[in-house]
């Protein structure tokens, strides 16, 4: 999950593998896949640095545990 921002300021969490897309207009709008959507205050660069920065975290956390798992067996 990531964290994005609403235009009136309220942080919220997103499940970055529901988005479908993001559309430019001029805001940015998160289209998520059942079709709703939020306006966020975050670019679409940034959002998709999140995506990446989140994404790298969980890839570090498994390869930490498989590291450990195999030293353990």
């Amino acid at each position: 999950m990531i964290e994005l921002t609403k235009m009136n300021h309220d942080k919220f969490l997103i499940n970055y593998l529901q988005i479908e897309c993001i559309e430019l207009i001029p805001e940015t709008k998160v289209v998520m896949m059942n079709h709703s959507y939020y306006l966020v205050r975050e670019s679409a660069d940034e959002i998709v640095q999140k995506i990446a920065a989140y994404t790298a975290k969980v890839a570090d956390i498994h390869r930490e545990i498989l590291v450990k798992c195999q030293n353990e067996g």
